[in-house]
This record gives structure tokens, C-alpha cells and sequence, in this order.
């Protein structure tokens, strides 16, 4: 079965510097039937203003994973860690016991285009821990490349939860499968261009809930982007 979730269905704030979509409930957007799907409970679409940014402020018992798409992040943390995050990388935060960070785009005149994405850990209380990897356009290129995962499989980030994800640029025509086993289910986030997934149409924004099938079929009606969890 597919669920689709269309982009301008999403809860959407504009707060001068920081214009964001809420695929799930978060903030001050609140919707029962949008709370979380499985373990994967935030993806938060945000373009951030040059020069503005978030302050410091705290997290805990959450795999933070940010995605940026066009621009760049300088993060702070107080584990110590200082980073640029740019297109390509993939950054994971383990906030576990606590942990306090702060996200700003110093660019004079280029807005930040971000996902933020949050998965709930299979266990509470661990240890805050950080890991940022580069990850090339040619390698998602018409392909689902693996860039998150609960072993840090094939050069992937570490989650602490049985979640996977996968990151593909597909070029207009290109089809691609993905398996799911027995009791899984995924989500998938268009984030650019559009997708026919398992024959329903997706555009950029949109996403798809998807249970009770062993395969899907990802085929690009267009030059596309997309995200795809591999969920328990």
C-alpha cells in the first residue's frame, strides 16, 4: 500500500529568515494524522537566510541527520565539534544523554537549502557521538547509494536504530528497484524533479508511505532527486 504526502500538504512557516516544510508533526505544527511514520519522525525541509542561522540549543535520545542541498551549514556542537556542511555530506548527530549545537549559514548572500531528518533511536541514554561523510554526485548517480545505516555498512553513517538510507540523483526515463523484506517499510521524499513510485506520481516535496509490498519501482519522470528509507 502507498500513502502519498504531497508537498503542499506539509505544515509550512515562514519566519523571515527561515522558511521551512514540516513532513511530520514538529514546532508549533501539529497534525495526528502526520506524527511519524515508524522510526523516521522529522523531515524538515529549510531555507535559511544568509547570515541567520539556529542558536545554540539542546537535543536529546535522537539521531539527528542533516542533508543539505544548496549552499552551506558551519556547525557547532559541545562535543568539541566544529564542521562546514555542504552539498553532499551527510551529517549525523547521536544526541542521546544531551548534547547542544547551532547551525548557521555564514554566506553574505546565499540561502541554505537543508533537510533536516530526525529517527528515533532504538535505545535511550547512549553516549552523544558525530560523524560527518562526503558523498559524490556520480556516486547516486541512477543508482540508490546507501549514505545512512544501523552498521555503517559500505562507507555509510551510523544510526543507532534499524533504519537505512539511501540517497539517489536519477537522470528522466532511468527505473530502479529497491526490495523490501518481510514486516518493512519505507518512506520515500522526492527532493527534486518527479517520480513514479510503484506507478504513483510523486513530485519534488512529496513523499510516499509505503507498506505491505516487497518491492518498489522508482522510475524518474523527469531528472530527480530523492531520499529513500529502508525502515523496521
Amino acid at each position: 500500500m502507498i500513502a502519498v504526502r504531497k508537498s503542499e500538504d506539509r505544515g509550512y512557516f515562514d519566519h523571515g529568515w527561515l522558511k521551512t516544510y514540516h513532513t511530520f508533526s514538529f514546532a508549533d505544527y501539529f497534525d495526528r494524522e502526520h506524527m511519524s511514520f515508524g522510526s523516521l519522525r522529522v523531515i524538515n525541509e529549510d531555507f535559511v537566510e544568509a547570515g541567520k542561522g539556529f542558536g545554540t540549543h539542546p537535543h536529546r535520545d535522537m539521531e539527528i541527520i542533516t542533508y543539505v542541498l544548496e549552499g552551506q551549514l558551519t556547525h557547532k556542537d559541545s562535543m568539541g565539534n566544529g564542521s562546514v556542511i555542504k552539498r553532499g555530506d551527510v551529517q549525523r548527530m547521536s544526541a542521546g544523554t544531551g548534547v547542544t549545537h547551532s547551525e548557521f549559514n555564514a554566506s553574505h548572500d546565499e540561502t541554505v537549502h537543508l533537510l533536516q531528518i530526525w529517527i528515533l533511536p532504538k535505545y535511550t541514554g547512549l553516549h552523544p557521538s558525530y560523524e560527518q561523510k562526503y558523498f559524490d554526485a556520480y556516486e547516486k548517480q541512477d543508482k540508490l547509494l546507501l549514505v545512512a545505516s544501523p552498521d555503517g555498512r559500505d562507507g555509510s553513517v551510523t544510526v543507532h536504530q534499524d533504519a537505512s538510507m539511501y540517497a539517489g540523483i536519477l537522470s528522466k526515463g532511468k527505473e530502479l528497484g529497491h526490495s523490501l523484506a518481510n514486516g518493512r517499510s519505507a518512506y520515500v521524499h522526492v527532493v527534486r524533479g518527479a517520480l513514479k513510485v510503484n506507478g504513483e506520481r510523486l513530485n519534488a516535496g512529496d513523499g510516499a508511505k509505503i507498506t505491505g509490498e516487497k518491492t518498489i519501482t522508482l522510475a524518474a519522470a523527469a531528472d530527480s532527486e530523492l531520499l529513500l528509507f529502508d525502515l523496521e
